[in-house]
């Protein structure tokens, strides 16, 4: 075992870690807007280290080009989902009472 597998263990396991962090935050959190930070910003993190730890694992193989599309592919759409379920959120009247500032009044 060399240092290129030691350091491809600790990347899956944190960000399975990550991930599992993330799922039962989607689940317990009490709002819309905590569940979407959940589902959001650590669950891609932890994806991005599983796959950099896979891309560790498989140098050299033809798959780490799917694993490169792949994170990217996660980078671009979370954010975009995260923003219309947010945005879902505000319009169905369920996040008014947690903003310091609506913005998005302003814009209508």
């Amino acid at each position: 075992m060399n240092i290129a597998d030691i350091v491809a263990a600790v990347l899956v396991l944190s960000g399975s870690a990550l991930a599992l962090t993330a799922a039962i935050g989607v689940v317990r959190f009490p709002d819309t807007l905590s569940r979407m930070h959940a589902a959001s910003k650590p669950q891609v993190l932890g994806l991005l280290l599983v796959l950099a730890g896979a891309a560790i694992r498989l140098r050299g193989n033809v798959d780490v080009g799917m694993l490169i599309l792949t994170g990217i592919f996660t980078v671009i759409t979370a954010p975009v989902v995260a923003n219309r379920v947010g945005q879902l959120a505000y319009r169905e009247q369920n996040v008014h009472d947690k903003l310091t500032k609506d913005e998005l009044s302003e814009q209508s």
